[in-house]
């Protein structure tokens, strides 16, 4: 049961072993445990040697206890058998376990573009309740924290700068489809930004049009494809006709490749020197067939 009045700080900080089937997931928390290779790597180091690292938790109103920072090691510790994992249990309320949530996963070295996303929002709504009030989608801003914006504050944390935290806000928009897309590399980032923009049915439309065409949009496909979404003029067929525009080009282009010509020319005679024959020759032709035409 939750307690009223908060431990001394040196009793919150002391490990405890706690019954795995007591540890519960942050709600909602943006970060992906899945069963990769790197995961297998931690569920042997935790067989071998146990869990070295102790998670940080709070208690549950409902019961047991809920997960700050560890939920990979959890998921490790329970595939290796351990039915008892050690804890840092603290007090803190639903902001400060977001922040604290977040910032412990952030250090993590590989971090997909969707993680990052929603935990950036997450912190910067933890960090508005706390005073600090921000547009998450203009660059204007209310109240600020000690001189700053809640979105400055978290760019700083992270080593970034506020327009990039809320351009990875803006994948937050993306359905899950395409975000997933994202993590995959199948559409990079600012693309997938300028698409984040599109409302939910015009998202699946290029969803479709994608994997109909077989074909990732480039910056400026996606820059005109959120054009025709501000315009009203962004159907299936219109954002086909857009991300399949330069393999229509290079269809239309016509390339003569060295290996084809080369044995119609002398062994000597360079690309300059095949090119300026073939113009000669074509200009030849040209006058020959106007003269045709004439008579």
């Amino acid at each position: 049961m939750l307690k009223t009045k908060a431990e001394p700080a040196e009793q919150a900080e002391e490990i405890r072993q706690v019954p795995i089937t007591e540890l519960h997931p942050f709600k909602d928390h943006p970060f992906k445990v899945l069963d990769d290779e790197a995961m297998l790597k931690t569920v042997e180091s935790v067989a071998r040697f146990g869990l070295l690292t102790p998670l940080v938790v709070r208690p549950r109103q409902e019961g047991g206890y809920e997960i700050i920072s560890g939920h990979r090691r959890q998921h490790a510790a329970q595939l290796a058998g351990m039915k008892t994992l050690p804890v840092i249990v603290r007090q803190l309320d639903d902001d400060q376990a977001i922040l604290q949530m977040v910032e412990s996963n952030l250090q993590r070295e590989t971090i997909r573009p969707s993680e990052r996303a929603f935990a950036y929002k997450m912190k910067l709504e933890a960090l508005k309740h706390q005073g600090a009030r921000t547009d998450l989608t203009s660059s204007q801003v209310g109240q600020k924290l000690h001189g700053r914006t809640s979105r400055d504050l978290v760019a700083q944390e992270a080593g970034d700068n506020a327009r990039n935290i809320q351009r990875y806000i803006r994948l937050t928009h993306l359905i899950p489809e395409l975000l997933e897309l994202v993590d995959q590399k199948k559409i990079s980032f600012n693309p997938a930004v300028e698409l984040s923009y599109l409302t939910v049915d015009e998202q699946r439309d290029f969803l479709q049009a994608m994997e109909d065409s077989k074909h990732s949009p480039s910056l400026s496909q996606a820059q005109q494809i959120k054009k025709l979404s501000r315009a009203g003029g962004c159907s299936y067929d219109a954002i086909l006709d857009v991300i399949t525009s330069d393999k229509k080009a290079q269809l239309d282009r016509l390339t003569l490749k060295n290996e084809t010509i080369q044995r119609y020319f002398p062994k000597s005679y360079t690309p300059r020197q095949m090119e300026e024959t073939i113009l000669k020759l074509l200009e030849q032709w040209h006058r020959k067939r106007q003269r045709s035409q004439e008579r």
